[in-house]
C-alpha cells in the first residue's frame, strides 16, 4: 500500500496545470521528463483509460489512489 502523503505528492507532479485531474497530455509529458519514456497520445490515453473508473478520460486523485493500491 502506498502513503497517501507521497501519492498526492506524485498526483500533483502528474497534474501540470494544478485542475485535480491528469489527462493523457499532462501522463505523456510525465513519461517523458522521467527518462527514456516516449508515449504517444494515443497510448497515453490508454494507460488513462484503464485505470479511469468514472470514464471522464482522465484520473483524479481518487482513481490515483486506487490504482496504488490494487
Amino acid at each position: 500500500m502506498a502513503d497517501i502523503d507521497e501519492a498526492r505528492e506524485q498526483f500533483n507532479r502528474l497534474d501540470a496545470d494544478g485542475d485535480g485531474f491528469v489527462t493523457a497530455a499532462e501522463f505523456k509529458t510525465a513519461l517523458a521528463q522521467g527518462g527514456d519514456w516516449n508515449v504517444t497520445e494515443s497510448v497515453a490515453e490508454a494507460i488513462i483509460k484503464t485505470r479511469d473508473l468514472d470514464g471522464d478520460k482522465v484520473l483524479s486523485f481518487d482513481e490515483f489512489w486506487a490504482f496504488l493500491n490494487k
